[in-house]
């Protein structure tokens, strides 16, 4: 049974060579025993709920077991496809909306999809369910989804999609593989999108040449960073222009898994250069660009989780550039998936190592 855990303090590691700006936050589990979680949508009363890779959306209400929350997509649920990202809208208090990322069912396989939805007033349904955008065209293989999904700050909605596997579709803006798309809230296609007016070209998207983006988020001006998979090295933290070409596979700091070379090296003209990227990889999935009040002292900063070696790296940006300063590491950071901010500032994350849920709070 998932149950929701009692608050308790576990404890919180600085990491090899870490500084951290204030005294040590204290790390309390909030649930577990949670079944391949992938994303954390916080309500505004302080209920919350959790998507599982199998399918279910979880709603959790005070303490005991959870709510499976019915009216869920249909989802591929083979390799790294499932149901798989929650957002929540700034105006749900009053509309109840909610917007997930899944790979939906397509000839020939599937693809990632974004849905809007209406969570009734007591948690136990979807309601309105409807397909906002859905990438074209579909493809077999499980792999690279992409599927974060972000409020831009004018209403707009930014989703990533990965390569699906095949590398040189992220150059080819006659499909959506390797993208960020970005659509209006009733799926149309924003007006001032960059190749709206672009024979031959999607016009949903937004950036390109992208491997396999697992976290995106906005920072205080609204500008979009992501966070997204390399091959062998090179997993990469971006900031996002209009427009831009991120240059997968062209270029890349990585490596392909035989130890091949990627591409023509690690820049060319007009392709974009990373903010920062990681080699050896760490697998990143989850970006948050913190802007609360709890931790003055990383206002602007990025955390992004690691799959790979199990902890969340925090970073600092200058402009569009970004170093990573510290680490937090310990058993509760087995396989970070997800990281989000809460209204009062604290920082909740998904272990799905764990099967867990946690909270970072100043002591």
């Amino acid at each position: 049974m998932l149950v929701a855990m009692t608050p308790g303090i576990t404890g919180f590691s600085k990491g090899p060579g870490a500084a951290w700006a204030q005294d040590a936050p204290v790390l309390a589990p909030v649930v577990s025993e949670l079944d391949e979680p992938w994303a954390l949508g916080l309500l505004p009363d302080g209920s919350f709920l959790v998507t599982e890779k199998d399918g279910r959306l979880l709603y959790f209400n005070g303490g005991g077991a959870p709510q499976v929350v019915r009216g869920t997509p249909r989802v591929n649920d083979g390799g790294q496809g499932g149901l798989l990202d929650i957002t929540i809208a700034r105006d749900f208090a009053a509309t109840r909306t909610l917007w997930l990322s899944y790979s939906k069912p397509q000839t020939g396989g599937s693809g990632t999809a974004l849905a809007a939805a209406t969570l009734s007033a007591d948690g136990t349904r979807l309601e309105d369910l409807r397909d906002l955008f859905v990438m074209a065209p579909g493809s077999s293989g499980g792999r690279h989804f992409g599927s974060r999904v972000v409020e831009a700050a004018d209403g707009t909605l930014y989703l990533t999609i990965g390569d699906r596997g095949d590398r040189p579709s992220a150059q080819d803006r006659s499909t959506h593989n390797g993208s960020v798309i970005r659509v209006n809230r009733d799926g149309s296609v924003p007006a001032d999108n960059p190749f709206v007016n672009t024979p031959g070209v999607q016009p949903e998207i937004w950036s390109f040449g992208h491997r396999n983006p697992q976290g995106a988020g906005l920072d205080a001006r609204g500008n979009l960073w992501t966070a997204e998979h390399g091959a062998r090295g090179g997993d990469e933290v971006n900031f996002v222009r209009k427009g831009a070409n991120f240059g997968w596979p062209v270029i890349s700091y990585g490596r392909h898994y035989s130890g091949g070379r990627i591409g023509e090296g690690t820049e060319k003209a007009g392709m974009e250069q990373p903010a920062f990227y990681w080699d050896p990889s760490i697998a990143p999935s989850g970006l948050l660009v913190y802007s609360g009040d709890m931790f003055p002292a990383w206002r602007g900063d990025i955390f992004v989780g690691s799959l790979k070696f199990d902890y969340i790296s925090r970073l600092e940006v200058s402009g569009q550039t970004a170093r990573e300063v510290a680490k937090i590491e310990n058993s509760a950071t087995e396989r970070v998936r997800d990281i989000v901010q809460a209204p009062d500032g604290s920082i909740w994350f998904i272990s799905v190592g764990n099967g867990a849920v946690y909270r970072i709070a100043a002591p």
